[in-house]
C-alpha cells in the first residue's frame, strides 16, 4: 500500500469527527474565547481570558487560530482540527522518511525482479500503529498546542540526527535551532528541554559530548536567543512587567518545581502510559523492555530513539506539573522503535501474540458492551446506529485478528488488520457526533438559549455551577452572569434564563423547588430553565 493511500485513509477516518463535533468546554472553548479577546483588543503577543492575564501558552498556535477567524469570519471546528491533524501528518511523514532511509533494503533475485524485504511491510505497520495509538490519534483531533510542538520537536531531532550522520550539515545546522525555537514558541519550555536533554544524553551515551558545539554552538543559541528576545520584547510592550513575570517565572519555574496546576506524583506516567499507548501498550512496552534486556537496540538510529524515550520520560516524571498528554513527544519514537525490533524477535512467540490478542478480545466485546451500556439509565444517547455500526466493525475485526494470529500465524498482518478495523470504526462513530455533542459541549444549549432569550425578551444569561461557563461568551456573544445559590433564592427570579446541571436540581431541594413546573430544555447533563 502506498503512503498516500495510508494518509488518505487516516484523514477520511477522522474527517466526520473533525467536521461534526462540538468544542470541549475545558480547553477548546477557552482558547476560542482567548482568540476572540485578542482580536478584539488588537493583541499579538499577550492574551487574556475574561480580562485576566493568560500567559500559560506562547503565541504561535493562537496566531494560527486568529488567522483562521479573520479569514473565515467565524470559528470552524474543521479548521482548528487541521491545526492538529496537519502537524500529526507531518510527524508521520517525517518518521516514515527517517526509518525508510535507514532500514529499507532490497533483494535482487535471479530474474532481476526487485523484492522488498520484511522491513517494507513493517514500515506500513509502523504508520498504521502510530495513527491508531490512542494518545496520538486523539491529539490529532483536539484543539491544543501539543501536536504542533511535537511536530517541531520531531523535526528538530531529525535535523540533529542528519547532522550527526554527516548529511546536509550546513542546511541542518540552521534548521535544527529554528525547529527548537518554534517548538518552544508553540507550547513552552518543554519544546526546548526535550530536544536539548535528548541530544545531550545521546552524545553522552555515544561518548561524544565534546562534539556538542556542532549542534548547540553559538549559531544555535543565537537563533533561539534572538527569537526569544523578539517574543519577550513584544510581551513587554503589550503586557508590561506583570505579564512578562508571569510568563517567565510563574508558568515555567512554578510549574516545574512546585506546580500550582496539574500536580501529580513522580510515578504518574508509569500508570498513564498504559492507556495512552492503547491498544498497543502491551506490545510496545513489552518489546521495548525486552529489547533493552536482550541488548537488541544496536543500530545508531535505534539507540537515538531509545535515548529520546528514556530521557524524556524521566524528565517529564521529575517535573511537578503532569498531564497524560505531556508524553506525546515520545509516542512516535516508541511506536517506530517497536516496529524496528520486529525482525529481531520471533513474532510467533506466544507472548508477542498475546499482546496482540488481548486488544483483539477487547474489540470482540465492543458490540455486547455498547448494547449493555446504552440500555443503562442516562446512557441512552449511545444507542445510535453509527455507534452500533462502529461496534460491529470492532467485534468483527477482533474475531478476524484472532483468526490471523492463531490460524494464519501472521502477527504483523494481524496488527495491520486491527489498526484498519479501528480506523473504520472511528469513521463510522464520527457520524454520531451530532447526537453526542450535547454530552461533549455547549453549542446546542447556547444556540437554544439565544432563541429563548429572543422569544421571552430576556437580556441576560444566568449560569449556576457549570465549570468554565464564562467561555460561553463564544456562542452567546456576551458575558454570562455566574449565579450563587443565594442570588437565585433571594432575588426576584421573574423573567430569567438559567443554565445549570441536572444533578444540582436532583441533589438540592431548594434548587429543585425553584425550577419546579418551569419551562425546561435538557442538553446532556445540563438544563435551560425559564424562570417567570
Amino acid at each position: 500500500m502506498k503512503n498516500k493511500y495510508i494518509y488518505l485513509i487516516w484523514f477520511i477516518a477522522l474527517l466526520p469527527a473533525m467536521i461534526l463535533r462540538d468544542y470541549t468546554p475545558n480547553n477548546e472553548l477557552r482558547y476560542l474565547s482567548i482568540v476572540d479577546e485578542a482580536l478584539q483588543n488588537g493583541n499579538v503577543f499577550t492574551f487574556t481570558n475574561q480580562g485576566e492575564i493568560y500567559a500559560d501558552k506562547p503565541p504561535l498556535h493562537f496566531w494560527l487560530m486568529m488567522v483562521g477567524k479573520l479569514i473565515l469570519g467565524e470559528h470552524h471546528i474543521w479548521y482548528y482540527s487541521l491545526l492538529s491533524f496537519i502537524p500529526a501528518l507531518i510527524i508521520l511523514i517525517t518518521m516514515s522518511k527517517w526509518i525508510r532511509r535507514e532500514e529499507e533494503t532490497v533483494n535482487v533475485v535471479a530474474d532481476n525482479r526487485i523484492m522488498i524485504d520484511n522491513n517494507s511491510r513493517n514500515f506500513i505497520t509502523a504508520q498504521l500503529m502510530l495513527m491508531t495509538t490512542g494518545l496520538f490519534a486523539g491529539a490529532a483531533l483536539i484543539v491544543r498546542m501539543d501536536m504542533l510542538m511535537n511536530m517541531f520537536i520531531v523535526l528538530s531531532l531529525y535535523s540533529f540526527y542528519q547532522m550527526y550522520s554527516g548529511v546536509n550539515m550546513t542546511r541542518n545546522s540552521w534548521l535544527f535551532p529554528i525547529f527548537v525555537f518554534l517548538a518552544l514558541f508553540s507550547k513552552g519550555p518543554l519544546g526546548l528541554l526535550i530536544p536539548f536533554v535528548s541530544t545531550i544524553m545521546f552524545l553522552i551515551y555515544k561518548k561524544k559530548l565534546s562534539d556538542y558545539k556542532k549542534y548547540w554552538g553559538w549559531k544555535s543559541f543565537l537563533i533561539i536567543l534572538l527569537g526569544s528576545v523578539v517574543w519577550f520584547t513584544g510581551v513587554y510592550i503589550e503586557g508590561g512587567n506583570d505579564y512578562l513575570n508571569n510568563l517567565l517565572f510563574h508558568q515555567t519555574v512554578g510549574r516545574g518545581i512546585d506546580s500550582f496546576h496539574h500536580k501529580e506524583p513522580v510515578y504518574y506516567y508509569l500508570i498513564s502510559i498504559w492507556y495512552t499507548l492503547a491498544p498497543w501498550s502491551l506490545l510496545v512496552l513489552g518489546l521495548f523492555a525486552a529489547s533493552i534486556v536482550k541488548k537488541r537496540i544496536n543500530s545508531t538510529l535505534e539507540q537515538f530513539f531509545a535515548v529520546i524515550i528514556l530521557s524524556t520520560f524521566v524528565m517529564l516524571s521529575l517535573i511537578s506539573s503532569k498531564l497524560a498528554i505531556y508524553p506525546l513527544p515520545i509516542v512516535p519514537f516508541l511506536i517506530f522503535l517497536t516496529v524496528l525490533q520486529f525482525n529481531k524477535f520471533d513474532m510467533q512467540n506466544v507472548w508477542i501474540k498475546l499482546t496482540i490478542a488481548l486488544p483483539a478480545v477487547i474489540f470482540i466485546l465492543a458490540l455486547p458492551g455498547i448494547v449493555y451500556v446504552s440500555s443503562m439509565e442516562g446512557m441512552q444517547y449511545l444507542a445510535d446506529r453509527f455507534i452500533y455500526a462502529g461496534a460491529v466493525v470492532l467485534t468483527l475485526t477482533g474475531i478476524l485478528v484472532i483468526y490471523f494470529i492463531y490460524l494464519k500465524r501472521d502477527s504483523v498482518r494481524s496488527i495491520n488488520l486491527l489498526a484498519l478495523g479501528f480506523l473504520l470504526s472511528v469513521f463510522l462513530i464520527g457520524w454520531s457526533m451530532p447526537k453526542l455533542n450535547n454530552q461533549l459541549g455547549w453549542g446546542n444549549m447556547c444556540e437554544k438559549a439565544k432563541e429563548l432569550s429572543e422569544e421571552y425578551k430576556i437580556n441576560d444569561y444566568w449560569v449556576y455551577k457549570i465549570s468554565r461557563s464564562e467561555n460561553m461568551d463564544v456562542y452567546l456573544g456576551k458575558d454570562i452572569i455566574k449565579a450563587e445559590k443565594e442570588d437565585l433564592l433571594n432575588e426576584n427570579n421573574e423573567n430569567k434564563l438559567l443554565m445549570l446541571r441536572t444533578k444540582d436540581i436532583k441533589n438540592d431541594p431548594d434548587i429543585h423547588s425553584l425550577v419546579l413546573n418551569k419551562v425546561q430544555y435538557q442538553f446532556g447533563e445540563n438544563v435551560i430553565v425559564i424562570l417567570n
